[in-house]
């Protein structure tokens, strides 16, 4: 019945128009009949289209954006391993990751930046290259008491360069800034330093660790000032005592 009702309007329609005009309305019957899910076809298209490029330029700039912090991480780590030459590899050793090591080294920049240390003037560095030279000719018949004076003479220097002393860990960190070439050869010293016992090779190797730490320490000097005649007084007395 339906079907009947249908054909008769379709008839009606092409009925009342000239066998002339029948190529005229034929669009408009398709407009008529399909027009609306020919245009919500091409919307929909057009919303498809939209997502996948909105979807691609997301994925894009998440992209850009790994590679950029990957980049500049990777920058990050480069400039940490050439500042700490053989200490990086330590710390990263020590460490959880890389990432908790290189935390590490830049919270150990920022403690020693904290800290107002200058090279020793020319008068004094004098007086501890001395003070090393006759330290190390009693190594032959004293080297226990020798590297304990070594250990001495290293901690005076840093003290009248401006470093804190009081602990170890942190005078090995603030070294590791400034020398860290020789970083892991003071610790190494330190431990047979500090050990109950130690044969004559590892005394013989502490003694030369300490003398390449006395050497970086003293590698720099500046011109004497008003502090000169204190600062000598202390290194005498300080040799006197080992």
């Amino acid at each position: 019945m339906a079907s009947a009702t249908e054909d008769s309007d379709m008839q009606l329609t092409l009925s009342g128009s000239n066998s002339d005009d029948d190529g005229d309305h034929i669009p408009l019957l398709i407009e008529r009949e399909f027009g609306g899910y020919l245009r919500g076809t091409k919307v929909e298209g057009s919303m498809d289209t939209f997502l996948v490029v909105v979807i691609i330029v997301i994925a894009v700039a998440m992209a850009v954006g790994v590679a950029a912090a990957l980049h500049h991480r990777r920058g990050c780590s480069d400039q940490l391993r050439q500042r700490f030459g053989p200490e990086y590899e330590h710390a990263v050793a020590s460490a959880d990751n890389r990432r908790a090591a290189e935390r590490e080294l830049r919270g150990r920049e920022r403690r020693r930046s904290a800290s107002e240390v200058m090279p020793l003037n020319e008068q004094d560095a004098a007086l501890y290259r001395q003070a090393w030279a006759e330290i190390r000719l009693r190594f032959v018949d004293q080297p226990v008491e020798v590297v304990g004076q070594a250990e001495r003479l290293v901690v005076q220097i840093m003290r009248d360069s401006g470093y804190p002393v009081d602990d170890f860990e942190q005078r090995v960190d603030d070294i590791s800034v400034d020398h860290p070439e020789v970083a892991q050869h003071y610790r190494e010293a330190h431990s047979v330093a500090i050990a109950d016992a130690a044969d004559t090779e590892q005394l013989r190797q502490a003694v030369a660790s300490y003398g390449q730490l006395v050497d970086a320490l003293l590698r720099e000097t500046r011109r004497p000032g008003p502090e000169a005649d204190r600062a000598s007084s202390t290194i005498g007395s300080t040799h006197d005592h080992s």
